[in-house]
Order: C-alpha cells, then structure tokens, then sequence
C-alpha cells in the first residue's frame, strides 16, 4: 500500500511539473508568430525551389511571392519553367484557387496540397500561425547543431492545418530551426530545417528551407535518400501593394 501511496504521489507530482512546462512554453508560440509576420506591411519575395527525387533528377520552380498578413491573404506567381509559367495561387481568408493561364481557370484547391508536386505545402505561403492552430502538449530543451533549444509537441486546434502533430525546434532568440511534421496516428511525413533567417524591417523570415519528405524515399548504398526540397527566398521587400494585386483579375492580367 505504502508502494502504491508513493507511486501515485510521484505521478502527480511529474504530471504537475509536467503541466507547469507546457503553460510556460504556450506563450512562446505568440513570441514566434510576432518575428515572422507582418500585421501591418505587405511582403514580397522571389522563392527559387528546387526538388531533388531521391536518387534521380531534379526540377527547378522560380515565383514570385506576395502576402498580406493582415487579411491573411497571398499571391504567388510562377515565373520559371515555361511550361508552368503564368500559373498562380490566390488565397482570400480561407479560399485557395489555383489559376490555369492555358484555360483561363480558377479551381479551388487546398493548402494541404503539395506545391507545384514538391515537398512543399501550399500552407507554406502562410503566415505564420502556430499559436492560433496549435496547443503545446509537451516541452523539452535540446541542443540542435550550434543551437540551445526550446522543442514543442503541438497538437492541432482545427482541422485546417496540413499537419496535426508538430514538432518544433526554437532556438533563443525565439526562431523556428527545425519542424517535424507527424500524422494523426504519428508517422513522420516531413523534416524542415531552416538554417538561417533575413531581418526584413524589424521582422524575420527564412532564407533557405530544406524540406525533406518521409513519405517518398528509396534505399541506396544501404543509405534512405528522401524527396529533397530546397527553397531560397531573395529580394524581400515591404514595399505597399495596392489592393488589386491581391485579386483574380491581376492574376489574369500578369498570368498572359
């Protein structure tokens, strides 16, 4: 009986701390969203993405990136290749078209949807929004490469997210290093690393993300080589956009 009181004391005790960890932790998630998004400018970028198949070729996607955080709203532009070129996304609050400049048409598709058939997501545009989509489960510090950690389990709050378990790795200074995505059932699907970020007015977003997709591999040498997506963000402006940009008139007009 005694052995029974003290293992019960013990779990709740662990179960305390435990709960004391995840409520410091929740509040990390708003301090990470206010790095990385721009409640009162509109961004713009050029993202050059590259997928590498395992084991064999590679294809190169070049656009051109507009966001609007504020109205939770994007444009994206394919630039590069031709066969693609003219191609867009356009998302208004929680509708997403794809626009096809051969047929002149909008489709309705989905940000859980693979980028251009990479291992991106079309919910990768987003802005950032962890602490509306996810609660903190569970808490941990690591050490990831050179950087001291905070690691967060997060389960979803909606089921809009493409993911709904996460795993994140942020460092001091409150940046996301490393994402891990999981399925319901917690099969790993994807691992994001990005390696370093660009100060863009008094906020940050990446310069490169390495995306690494679990579902799409094969056996090499003995070695697993995955489905490798590489994305470089340059020329970040903040320069205002007038409100048509974000339309599917201007998508028509620029996708000719």
């Amino acid at each position: 009986m005694k052995k029974f009181v003290v293992f019960v004391l013990a779990f709740m005790v662990s179960s305390y701390i435990a709960s004391q960890d995840v409520s410091g932790f929740s509040g990390l998630l708003k301090r990470i969203d206010s790095l990385v998004t721009f409640p009162t400018e509109d961004l713009s970028a050029e993202y050059l993405i590259v997928k590498r198949d395992p084991g064999g070729a590679s294809s190169t996607t070049k656009a051109t990136m507009f966001r609007r955080d504020r109205k939770n709203e994007f444009l994206v532009l394919i630039l590069e290749p031709d066969v693609d070129k003219g191609k867009g996304y356009l998302k208004l609050g929680d509708s997403l078209w794809l626009y096809d400049p051969i047929g002149h048409s909008f489709t309705f598709t989905s940000a859980k949807e693979r980028f251009q058939n990479s291992s991106a997501r079309n919910s990768d545009f987003n802005r950032s929004n962890f602490a509306g989509d996810y609660t903190v489960i569970a808490g941990r510090k690591e050490k990831l490469g050179q950087f001291e950690c905070n690691v967060l389990d997060l389960q979803a709050t909606n089921n809009t997210v493409s993911f709904p378990k996460v795993t994140i790795w942020v460092s001091t200074d409150n940046l996301v290093r490393q994402i891990k995505d999981h399925s319901l059932s917690g099969q790993l699907m994807r691992t994001t690393g990005i390696p370093g970020y660009q100060l863009v007015g008094n906020r940050w977003i990446p310069n490169m993300m390495v995306i690494l997709d679990h579902l799409k591999s094969i056996k090499l040498s003995g070695k697993i080589e995955y489905e490798r997506t590489t994305i470089t963000i340059t020329k970040p402006s903040l320069a205002p956009l007038p409100d048509y940009v974000y339309s599917k008139e201007y998508l028509e007009r620029v996708g000719k």
